[in-house]
């Protein structure tokens, strides 16, 4: 399958105007053959958790934006939006929530594991419980978002059940040698792919250089954003090839 890492900037708080932004390169990477399309973390808001336009429904206008699109365009369009629970809850803090849309209206959901201390996520987001782990045309793909990929025993966790690891984010550019080497250490030590996708751009008085990446299961770097503005990133991802790095390299096995 190929896979599309939209890597774009965001207008804060604005979700018409991202849709907007957003819909000809989801056109475009189903034009050049992807099957998945990835967009960032709070991909319609920006990281805006304290704003109190953040939050939205569940399934609304970020989900069903991610529905049509998958639909129109015969691709899974996936990226994370806030979204408060279905039922009345007393804690009424949406989660950061990585929703995965499929042409044929199926939608998974993850919620974000660890909220993002450190810029206050944790104040304003409620955590997620469970690991996500879907199949998408016979690949295991398992969901993550930003903050989470410095937690590397969860990725260890879903290894032997995981082809792909999928990583949309809003990492600052403060802290990018963080991003890009954990992502080939996730990839690496757990030999599967890895597809980190970031935003550029500023927003909420931080910057954004991108560095979306994709990593093969050996640690091989595929597809890479680094200074590129505004772009889109191709991979094909094979699950076989997982397979034979695995049986070549006998590592997964070994651990305690």
């Amino acid at each position: 399958m190929r896979f599309a890492a939209i890597q774009h900037d965001i207008v804060w708080c604005d979700r018409e105007a991202n849709f907007a932004r957003l819909e000809p390169r989801i056109a475009e990477a189903a034009a050049m053959g992807a099957g998945f399309v990835l967009l960032s973390e709070t991909f319609s808001t920006g990281f805006a958790v304290e704003d109190e336009r953040f939050a939205e429904p569940l399934d609304g206008p970020s989900s069903r934006f991610l529905r049509e699109m998958a639909s129109e365009h015969s691709v899974v369009v996936a990226g994370s939006c806030p979204e408060l629970a279905a039922e009345p809850t007393d804690d009424r803090r949406p989660a950061n929530t990585f929703v995965v849309a499929r042409p044929d209206g199926r939608v998974d959901r993850y919620r974000k594991i660890h909220p993002f201390t450190y810029g206050g996520e944790d104040r304003h987001v409620r955590p997620g419980d469970d690991f996500v782990t879907i199949d998408v045309d016979g690949l295991r793909v398992s969901l993550f978002v930003c903050y989470d990929l410095r937690f590397a025993d969860e990725f260890w966790r879903l290894a032997l059940d995981t082809d792909v690891y999928l990583v949309p984010a809003n990492w600052p550019v403060s802290r990018r040698e963080h991003w890009m080497a954990l992502l080939r250490a996730r990839a690496i030590e757990n030999q599967a792919y890895v597809i980190g996708c970031n935003r550029v751009g500023d927003g909420g008085s931080l910057s954004y250089v991108g560095d979306s990446k994709v990593f093969g299961p050996n640690g091989d770097l595929l597809a890479d954003g680094t200074e590129a503005g505004e772009t889109i990133l191709y991979a094909d991802v094979s699950a076989d090839e997982v397979t034979a790095v695995r049986e070549r390299f006998r590592f997964l096995q070994d651990r305690r």
